[in-house]
């Protein structure tokens, strides 16, 4: 049920969040908290992140941030798409999570409608990024929150039957990614000592470097899901019993959508961006993490 209080509506919303992955994923929890106290909820992002939370009933709509009808509401005294601003005068709250310092774009949106405008934040505060992502909802009333969120992505079938880890060594930097040959490995390992089918998971930049890790698997243990869709990867990832990776938006999607799992940790400040479900095991230090380590976790 959705987490918001019903009693007192903050009438139609509107959500404007940038970023990657893990920061879209990571500010679903107030998005859930929302849903429950909006008459509606509308979500302006990345056209890649944006449709989960249509997908997850989270939202009625998303439209793309990356449109060029929205350049002109960065732009101070620009005079700003007529079909678009249409749109947002419908909306009685926005809530933005966008870096505007000068509020340019608060101003453009104010010029419409003088509509209840909330500036979430946009960075860590020493505490986990989801309790910070949700301060916003304090300002509008919803008091019911859920740091624990789930996700609920229609699912995909996976290609057989059988017990399936989740794989997905890269990240959207070389600073949180553990070495080629450890990967491969592990992956090797993991084909001659368990029955387990992979499901490798890649983005556009990252599938020729990862394909390599499983050149020498019979086709018939992996699944590879290359550049899929964020909504077709959440409900594949639903349908597996564990994940392997390393700080990375696809490993908050994982666990998201209900997943348990390993990573393997970076420089980025755990207390602020790692899991919060318990069941999780990290490991610090991606020159000190071996691949024994990370195998027999998975084990366990």
């Amino acid at each position: 049920a959705p987490a918001g209080c019903k009693d007192s509506s903050i009438g139609k919303v509107l959500v404007v969040r940038g970023g990657a992955i893990g920061d879209f994923v990571l500010t679903l929890p107030a998005l859930h908290a929302l849903r429950g106290s909006s008459d509606q909820l509308a979500v302006l992002g990345s056209s890649a992140v944006a449709p989960l939370a249509v997908a997850g009933g989270l939202a009625d709509e998303w439209r793309s941030l990356e449109g060029r009808e929205w350049a002109s509401w960065f732009v101070a005294d620009d005079t700003c798409d007529p079909e678009t601003a249409g749109w947002l005068s419908k909306f009685d709250t926005v809530i933005s999570y966008l870096h505007d310092p000068e509020s340019v774009f608060e101003c453009s949106i104010k010029k419409v409608k003088q509509l209840r405008y909330v500036t979430g934040p946009y960075k860590p505060s020493g505490q986990h990024i989801t309790t910070t992502l949700a301060a916003p909802l304090q300002e509008l009333g919803v008091i019911q929150f859920a740091e624990l969120f789930r996700l609920e992505v229609p699912h995909v079938k996976l290609s057989w039957p059988g017990n399936w880890l989740a794989i997905h060594p890269g990240s959207g930097s070389e600073q949180k990614n553990w070495a080629e040959e450890n990967w491969q490995n592990l992956i090797q390992r993991i084909n001659t000592r368990t029955n387990w089918n992979i499901l490798l998971t890649a983005g556009e930049v990252e599938a020729e470097r990862v394909d390599r890790f499983v050149a020498d698997l019979p086709p018939t243990r992996v699944a590879k899901a290359y550049e899929w869709s964020l909504v077709r990867l959440a409900g594949a990832l639903a349908n597996c019993s564990l994940f392997a990776g390393v700080d990375s938006g696809i490993r908050h999607l994982a666990e998201a959508v209900g997943l348990s799992g390993v990573a393997i940790w970076g420089e980025s400040n755990v207390l602020e961006w790692g899991p919060r479900d318990e069941r999780w095991e990290i490991f610090h230090g991606l020159e000190t993490t071996s691949v024994d380590t990370m195998f027999m976790a998975l084990m366990k």
